[in-house]
């Protein structure tokens, strides 16, 4: 490219691809921490939603946020996504016959980690909408009650983290939806902070 052609910047006309992920994230937090908070079962509705739009979706928005150049944006929606197809691995492939279902105290590590990931990506929240920085700190809290239940088998802790999460997902819907209603209203409806 030539010196009077190097300023020339492209106009991004692609969609904002985070309430995507923050959708899919949010409503199959909602729906897994109703089971946590012991109101049904986990069953294969809990399973697919983690599976297509926790999941794939997630890593959809993911690989449009790097499209963006956004790199919390990829970091957050690929790994979340991958997340919740993991945690599908891990509950259903023991019953495939695929090795053997993990002891509390691993899901306990699992989780931590999860936790410990979670957090370092809220501080990445510092300068952005308050909104999503609760979405962030509720889901590392989140994560670490979870892993504090199976560690300890308290179901009354994971019984407390399935309200706590119920909160945290909401949250992130709440983010979602403000982003798109904002959006097509061109003015702020849903305050962001």
């Amino acid at each position: 490219m030539n010196a009077e052609h190097s300023d020339l910047k492209l106009k991004d006309l692609t969609a904002n691809p985070g309430p995507l992920g923050l959708m899919g994230f949010g409503m199959t937090t909602v729906l897994l921490n109703l089971h946590n908070a012991g109101f049904f079962a986990l069953g294969t509705m809990i399973l697919s939603m983690g599976i297509f739009y926790g999941g794939i979706a997630q890593v959809i928005a993911g690989i449009m946020e790097w499209k963006k150049g956004n790199t919390f944006g990829t970091t957050a929606f690929t790994s979340y996504g991958f997340f919740w197809l993991s945690l599908v691995g891990i509950i259903v492939l023991p019953g495939l016959g695929w090795g053997t279902a993990p002891a509390k105290t691993t899901m306990a590590a699992y989780l931590f980690m999860w936790g410990l990931f979670t957090l370092f990506m809220f501080i990445g929240t510092l300068k952005a909408p308050k909104s999503l920085q609760v979405v962030f700190f509720t889901l590392a809290i989140l994560f670490f009650l979870l892993a504090l239940g199976d560690y300890t088998g308290s179901a009354a802790i994971t019984r407390i983290a399935g309200f706590e999460g119920i909160f945290c997902g909401f949250s992130a819907i709440y983010t979602a939806l403000g982003q798109v209603i904002n959006e097509a209203h061109g003015k702020t409806i849903f305050p962001m902070g």
